[in-house]
């Protein structure tokens, strides 16, 4: 009969250390060890970053639904995001500081593209290394796998006794698996609003320029970014922006979680060594 103290059930399947077991849910438990008594759950506070998840995600929705408010959002973000001697001008020509440092006043929309790129995905790879528990996710995803060949076994064996004791187990890395998916979406809700932005600003820097610059030689075809449509519908430049982003993207969020991996197990103590067995055979 499994204890509670054990994530999972025992079982050969389960390859699951008691330190993992004790570093995740160490916190959890901290509270319900310190005072058994039952209380009454508190208020939750106001957290400022609740707010700015849940603004965000409800401006990147307004964006989507309405095309004046995600276009004036965007003239905004060229606006007055870089700092720059010039000033801000009219964002139906293309203006603003970004116009001039990233988008070289729409004379090379290509280039444009492939730096306006690359700073989206570093802050959205940003954003998900900041609002996830890489060691609390792996652990979770490790006692999931492990958890469904205990769970199966169970079922095939049709031991009613078995599957019920598997019910607390499941509640709890539900639970876990939840917590996870909650930090996860927390993240979204930062790209989510990003990718609009800036999509809808590199969509209205293509549109202020002039033909000549929006014409471009790809493959030994010359094309028109703004104009030339994929399947009658799609402007060809986001197709091209797309590529732009995803090496990006999968390059940043790799070096980003290998970065805090690796602080994280800089910073872990070291378990003592265990003295050798000739020694100890030695002493004895």
């Amino acid at each position: 009969m499994p204890t509670d103290e054990e994530p999972l059930p025992s079982s050969t399947a389960l390859e699951l250390s008691s330190t993992d077991e004790a570093d995740l849910e160490a916190e959890q438990e901290a509270a319900t060890e310190a005072d058994p008594t039952p209380k009454r759950p508190a208020a939750p506070a106001f957290k400022i970053s609740t707010f700015i998840y849940v603004f965000l995600g409800m401006l990147g929705l307004l964006m989507i639904i309405d095309t004046a408010a995600r276009n004036s959002v965007a003239c905004l973000l060229g606006t007055y995001t870089v700092l720059s001697p010039l000033g801000p001008t009219t964002c139906a020509t293309g203006g603003g500081p970004l116009y001039f440092v990233i988008g070289f006043q729409s004379h090379y929309l290509l280039l444009t593209m492939a730096i306006a790129g690359a700073i989206e995905m570093l802050i959205t790879a940003v954003a998900y290394n900041y609002t996830t528990d890489w060691i609390k996710a792996a652990k979770v995803q490790k006692w999931s796998a492990a958890f469904r060949k205990v769970q199966m076994e169970a079922i095939r064996s049709g031991k009613k006794d078995r599957i019920a004791a598997l019910k607390p187990h499941q509640e709890r890395l539900t639970r876990l698996s939840s917590e996870v998916s909650i930090a996860q979406f927390k993240g979204m809700a930062i790209t989510w609003f990003l990718l609009i932005l800036i999509y809808t600003w590199v969509g209205l820097l293509i549109a202020a320029a002039s033909p000549v610059a929006q014409t471009v030689s790809l493959g030994g075809t010359v094309v028109n970014l703004y104009l030339y449509r994929v399947a009658g519908y799609f402007p060809l430049w986001f197709f091209i922006f797309s590529l732009y982003t995803i090496p990006f993207s999968l390059v940043f969020r790799r070096v980003l979680k290998n970065y805090w991996l690796r602080r994280h197990l800089d910073g872990k103590p070291t378990p003592p060594t265990p003295p050798a067995v000739g020694a100890a055979g030695g002493s004895a």
